[in-house]
């Protein structure tokens, strides 16, 4: 890097504790590419619903310009069917904010029809695929208590 107030190689260094957390769980027995597509939903609804887990447009040498991405890590676990149930409990209970996916998306082709395929079922008879949540690290930890980092 070039100008600027530090050198990439002081920046790549520095150790960034986050207060926060940001967490994908995904069920286990999905398709590869399931959990890349669930996963992209799931982590768009916290991007718009926490502004403050974004970070800032990207820019390159040439000053061309891209778009902000979250400014902290986002953990990916896989958990089983039992396990995600129990995670949404606990993000509900917590209230932290929380994005979900259900096995009824697959076979929905617009946004309208996501939101009424979610609409039709009660939360206790949600079959959920995938989640994404955020919110203060020990509260995080332990909605995804039991589930683990995706391989």
């Amino acid at each position: 890097m070039t100008g600027g107030s530090g050198s990439l190689a002081a920046m790549e260094t520095e150790t960034v504790r986050f207060d926060t957390k940001i967490a994908v769980l995904l069920r286990d027995d999905l398709l590869v590419w399931q959990r890349l597509n669930v996963t992209a939903f799931l982590v768009s609804g916290l991007g718009s619903a926490v502004p403050e887990v974004v970070g800032e447009p990207y820019q390159d040498a040439d000053g061309l310009t891209y778009l902000p991405m979250f400014r902290q890590p986002v953990l990916v676990f896989e958990a089983s069917k039992e396990q995600l149930t129990l995670a949404h409990g606990r993000a509900l209970a917590r209230e932290l904010p929380m994005s979900v996916f259900t096995s009824d998306l697959f076979a929905t082709g617009h946004d309208a029809a996501n939101r009424a395929a979610v609409r039709a079922v009660p939360t206790s008879a949600l079959d959920l695929v995938g989640l994404a949540v955020h919110g203060p690290r020990n509260a995080v930890d332990r909605v995804s208590k039991g589930a683990r980092m995706h391989p």
